[in-house]
Formats: C-alpha cells, sequence, structure tokens
C-alpha cells in the first residue's frame, strides 16, 4: 500500500519538551534506517551553527529556513537531483514559518507523500496566534498539544514575557528571542494575576 503523508502540528509552551519529542523522532529514525531531514527558521538565533538543540542537550544539525526559502522548491531540487527523498521532514520552531511556507510544506505532504511535523509555538506573549501556527491550525491533518504544567499544577498556555525583576510584560515587538531570563510558561490564570501584581507595583509612589 502506498504511503500517504500527512502534515502534523505539535504545539506547546515554551519548555513542554516539544524540541526533545523531535529530536527523540530524529533518533528512533536514523535507528530504523528511515530517511529524514530537520528544517529550522533562521528566526531562531540563539545558536550560531545550523543545530536544533533541546534543553536536555542533545541536538542534530539542520537546514536554515530563511524568510526567502521556498520548502517545496527545496524538496523538489531534491527529487529531480536523484536524491532519495526523506520519509519524514521535523520542523522546529514552526511558529516562526510564514503562511506561504506552511502551504509549501502542504504541498511537499500531497505531491511527495512526505510527512511533515511541525514543532512550535501556538502563540506569543500576548496570546496571539503566531502566522506560521495560525496556518498549522487551518491545513494540518493532526494537531496535538504538547503539554505541561504551571507551577499551580493548571496546563501552562500561555509564554509569559518578563523583565529582569520576573514582572510580567505586555508590551513589545512580537518575536524576542529568548529562554528561562526572558519566559516563562504559565496558566491563562497566573498570567492575569501576575500581570495585575505588575501593574499593581509600577504603580505605587517612590520614596
Amino acid at each position: 500500500m502506498k504511503q500517504i503523508g500527512k502534515l502534523y502540528f505539535r504545539y506547546g509552551t515554551m519548555g513542554s519538551a516539544k524540541t526533545a519529542l523531535l529530536l527523540t523522532n530524529a533518533y528512533n529514525f536514523e535507528e530504523r534506517g528511515i530517511a529524514y531531514l530537520c528544517f529550522k527558521p533562521v528566526t531562531d538565533t540563539r545558536e550560531q551553527r545550523n543545530v536544533i538543540r533541546s534543553r536536555i542537550g542533545i541536538e542534530r544539525e539542520c537546514k536554515w529556513i530563511y524568510p526567502d526559502t521556498d520548502l517545496f522548491e527545496t524538496v523538489s531540487r531534491m527529487h529531480e537531483e536523484g536524491g532519495m527523498l526523506p520519509g519524514w521532514i521535523l520542523v522546529d520552531e514552526a511558529q516562526f514559518l510564514t503562511a506561504v511556507q506552511v502551504d509549501q510544506l502542504a504541498r511537499v505532504v500531497d505531491i511527495f507523500d512526505c510527512n511533515v511535523i511541525c514543532y512550535g509555538l501556538r502563540t506569543d506573549f500576548q496570546t496571539h496566534l503566531f502566522e506560521g501556527s495560525r496556518r498549522l491550525f487551518e491545513v494540518a491533518d493532526s494537531i496535538e498539544e504538547v503539554k505541561s504544567t504551571c507551577t499551580c499544577g493548571r496546563r501552562t498556555t500561555v509564554n509569559a514575557r518578563i523583565d529582569g525583576r520576573g514582572d510580567i510584560i505586555t508590551e513589545g515587538e512580537q518575536v524576542e528571542i529568548g529562554g528561562n531570563d526572558r519566559y516563562i510558561a504559565v496558566c491563562r490564570r497566573c498570567w492575569t494575576n501576575r500581570r495585575i501584581a505588575s501593574m499593581r507595583k509600577d504603580s505605587l509612589p517612590f520614596d
């Protein structure tokens, strides 16, 4: 029976082990001799090399995705040059894809019957959908949340941006690359309560 490819979207908040899941899949493919490719938008500048790295320390080489990269053309060129098409394509930080690039991945699935798994955030620090995530919600064949738990015990849903004091920030550019020093994953209730606490702190008169 011919393989029928699918476009998958696996989303979660920061620290939910999305990248670790991607790298685990890559390891399993290697063990089973299954051809795969890893991609990552160059927007994520935390790495100086073209690698996908998990917080637990494992990594794999990847191909950069630039804002003008045509992902369908990239895979088509591999096919035309006689290279073996991968059975699986793994994309990290998929929220930074453009809507057009998500559609290109969908076309890769439909034309070449590859499986494409995109891992990324659902929303930004203001709880607004990223462009790539929105399009994945619209066109992906399979959507699954990678769940993690807030300190209060509820499910995390917000990637809250914080300042040097640990207070919640609600203004700024949508994309600001950072780790634990800039972001915390919290539930909506804790995000709301901490925003209120931050606003009250800012309104206190100086001595």
